[in-house]
């Protein structure tokens, strides 16, 4: 898949200035499972009789018919979206689509798959949502490949729901110097495949002089990519901010990273559609408006510790 079905793009930015990630202590990080698979029933949300909301009314009648909604996602990226020590399906996506799904009167059923193949996913109506951290960017909206850009795809629409941005994190007690993205040059960094890490690492790469580039290694997922950076594989590892914070709170018990530099790219997360499902896109934004206005959506942020991302109001196509 093309950058632009990248969870960001690398011109784009979001900040979210979390502190440190509040997780509760029973959360452990661990590996994803089948990246085909189902996600478990811990992130289905349950029908609570509010069929006959604003937001439910909106939704397409096959949906209703169907009182399933399919959502995309890459289940391997702490603590947005992630499978706890039980297999069970948890985080910070899953928990606002059960709060979504309740508000909506339908199942949210988070489906696993790697994250770029999401959008092809949405295209061929095997998901009708794509909720992975995924940001919102014109060149997703347009279906236009952020590096080389030539149209790839007829594009998404973004129902926007988060923001937050991208952090640098080494081995602790090992930082080599590295504070910014131009500390870099000559050293090595592990990200997830098709990630704006991944995107801001290549454009930082050709900003070096005197040869020195920056040597990268990528993965499926972001928690293979840690692995590798913790056996000392690499100099250091960029992910998503909130996630960069989770891995440095508990992998080893906080032994293992620590985060270098300030967090940059500031952006929005969205909820991806498919082109053309204009009922189903205003019906999500009904629904998200309606739990930031009951407070739901703050509860579920401040649960994860990461209210400093939180939106206002569902913004439809917000990134830029």
């Amino acid at each position: 898949m093309t950058a632009s079905t990248t969870r960001r793009t690398a011109a784009k930015s979001r900040i979210a200035a979390v502190g440190a990630i509040a997780v509760a202590g029973t959360m452990v990080l661990t590996a994803c499972g089948d990246q085909t698979k189902s996600g478990s029933n811990s992130s289905d949300s349950t029908k609570t009789g509010t069929e006959s909301s604003a937001a439910a009314a909106l939704l397409p009648q096959e949906i209703k018919d169907k009182g399933v909604i399919k959502v995309g996602s890459d289940i391997a990226y702490p603590p947005v979206e992630f499978k706890d020590k039980s297999g069970q399906t948890v985080g910070i996506d899953p928990d606002l689509g059960a709060a979504l799904g309740k508000e909506l009167g339908v199942t949210f059923q988070f489906e696993n798959g790697t994250f770029d193949t999401l959008i092809t996913g949405l295209r061929s109506k095997r998901y009708d949502l794509a909720m992975s951290s995924m940001t919102d960017t014109k060149d997703r909206q347009e279906g236009i490949d952020s590096e080389t850009k030539k149209k790839v795809g007829e594009g998404v629409d973004f129902v926007d729901y988060f923001t937050a941005g991208v952090s640098i994190y080494t081995r602790k007690g090992d930082d080599q110097g590295i504070k910014t993205w131009a500390d870099l040059c000559g050293k090595k960094i592990v990200v997830q495949r098709g990630t704006v890490s991944h995107d801001l690492a290549k454009s930082e790469s050709k900003k070096c002089t005197g040869g020195k580039k920056i040597a990268m290694e990528t993965f499926d997922n972001d928690l293979l990519a840690q692995t590798r950076l913790r056996s000392g594989g690499a100099d250091a590892g960029s992910s998503d901010f909130p996630v960069a914070a989770y891995t440095v709170k508990t992998s080893g018990g906080g032994k293992d990273f620590q985060i270098v530099g300030e967090q940059v790219e500031a952006a929005p997360y969205g909820i991806a559609v498919a082109k053309g499902n204009d009922q189903l896109v205003k019906a999500v934004q009904a629904a998200l408006d309606a739990i930031i206005k009951s407070g739901e959506y703050g509860k579920i942020l401040a649960k994860w510790g990461v209210e400093a991302g939180a939106v206002t109001e569902a913004k439809v196509n917000g990134g830029s």
